[in-house]
């Protein structure tokens, strides 16, 4: 085991060094040059290539690469242009705000697919997974920022249940503040996974449920539903497990647009503000901490599946003797 996690560790470092360099050329490729922003009438050559050498964009697209990533390395991802503030410094203001609203999503999203997935998959071609897989094919097909407005209009405006933005109420800081605050920007990114999660575990429910062990298991008189949960479910676990790892980083950093809207303070917002008003340091930093993220949620869905699926641990075995 301890030999396969190193493998797979060893294999994240030429991916995350070629993600830095894609990284770094697409903002060099952007038109313009964030510069021309801070250097004021009457500045010298000098003052203004103190500033170039101050933003790390003075001297050859190599050598500003390795300059950044040498800083990239020991967690620096430069200073703000718009804000003059350390970039890992305004990041990690804004991820836990962001962590707690994602993480609220994928907790979600798992809590209502898992039985919404066994369900269909045991009802196959009945009304229930027919009812289940129409609302799946929606949840997949609607619109995040479309879900986003319908649900302020009718649930903050009209009914005013919820507030439309933000993550606390002006003067009150109490966690049943945020959770209602929370509510619908946590459906929204919430939507889509489920309905993902749902059609999988259906899949392989339907598949689990026609394999030689579960049909015995029925055959000696043990009850459906109980083969279900104790058998079947963990079996159809497998793929979620991967899909979760996959979407860590889609949730993390992938939330432009509910946050945006929902005027949620987290990472996601800050992305959308640097690119505005063209912060470059920002973005360059934004784009490789979500990748790094994503090749660590791929990372960590690899060994949590190695730990989960015994024919890899077997086959990790055989390899060892």
């Amino acid at each position: 085991m301890k030999e396969y996690i190193l493998k797979r560790f060893l294999q994240l470092i030429p991916v995350v060094i070629l993600v830095s360099v894609f990284s770094f050329l697409i903002i060099q490729a952007a038109p313009g040059d964030p510069i021309q922003n801070y250097i004021k009438p009457g500045m010298t050559e000098d003052e203004i290539q103190a500033i170039r050498v101050e933003y790390g964009v003075d001297g050859t697209v190599a050598e500003q690469y390795i300059v950044w990533l040498k800083h990239v390395l020991q967690g620096d991802f430069g200073t703000s242009i718009y804000k003059h503030r350390p970039v890992a410094e305004m990041i990690g203001e804004r991820l836990p705000s962001t962590l707690i609203l994602m993480g609220s999503a994928l907790l979600l999203s798992l809590l209502v697919s898992i039985p919404l997935g066994l369900w269909a998959g045991l009802k196959k071609n009945k009304l229930a997974d027919n009812m289940i897989s129409f609302l799946s094919y929606l949840g997949i097909s609607i619109p995040q920022f479309w879900l986003s407005m319908v649900l302020i209009i009718i649930f903050a405006l009209k009914l005013q249940w919820f507030p439309s933005g933000g993550m606390h109420t002006t003067n009150v800081d109490t966690f049943g503040d945020m959770v209602w605050h929370m509510v619908l920007p946590v459906i929204v990114l919430s939507l889509n996974n489920t309905a993902i999660f749902t059609r999988y575990i259906r899949s392989n429910t339907i598949t689990q449920l026609e394999e030689d062990y579960v049909v015995t298991a029925i055959a000696k008189g043990t009850n459906k539903r109980k083969v279900l949960r104790r058998h079947v479910l963990k079996n159809c676990l497998l793929p979620i497990i991967t899909l979760a790892g996959i979407n860590i980083a889609g949730l993390v950093c992938g939330s432009f647009v509910v946050e945006s809207i929902f005027s949620w303070p987290g990472i996601g917002r800050l992305a959308m503000d640097a690119v505005t008003s063209r912060d470059y340091p920002v973005i360059m930093g934004f784009t490789m901490f979500s990748c790094i993220i994503l090749i660590l949620g791929n990372f960590l869905a690899d060994i949590l599946y190695a730990v989960v699926d015994p024919k890899i641990r077997q086959g990790m075995g055989r390899k060892n003797g």
